[in-house]
């Protein structure tokens, strides 16, 4: 790939601290709480590999290793090969946070297809903060 590709930077600020986001975020487990795409679905770890059903296919997700900086960037291996990078931030704010997620055009896609993916991960996103904000469950420690 050279050059660089159209990207839409989608956030929202969660009344939850910025710790306690980060560890919800980065436990595969509580992505079908959040991520509509795989609402219903179980990640389980198999051979030391996150894996789950989706409307595609067996996807893998990866998460990059824990840090203290909020970097919770993960990859999700297609059914077909093809690795989509999510770059996702959690930035402490105050007694909050917010959480930052870059959605990139991949080379498939159409305005119009980044478009409903921005609209869907913003959707997202804000499942997230209404699930975690104040009155929500507390997070779960990450299981990996």
């Amino acid at each position: 790939m050279t050059g660089t590709v159209p990207s839409t930077h989608v956030a929202v600020q969660v009344a939850a601290p910025a710790e306690a986001v980060y560890a919800f975020v980065t436990d595969p487990t509580n992505l079908p709480r959040w991520a509509a795409g795989l609402a219903g679905a179980t990640v389980e770890l198999r051979e030391g590999r996150w894996v789950t059903d989706s409307p595609m296919g067996e996807v893998e997700i990866a998460f990059a290793p824990r840090n203290e900086h909020g970097v919770a960037d993960h990859d999700v291996t297609l059914p077909g090969g093809e690795v989509v990078s999510n770059p996702l931030r959690v930035l402490p704010n105050g007694d909050g946070c917010d959480v930052l997620f870059t959605v990139r055009q991949r080379p498939d896609m159409t305005p119009e297809d980044l478009a409903r993916d921005v609209a869907a991960v913003r959707q997202d996103l804000e499942r997230l903060a209404a699930l975690l904000g104040a009155g929500g469950p507390a997070p779960t420690a990450p299981s990996q």
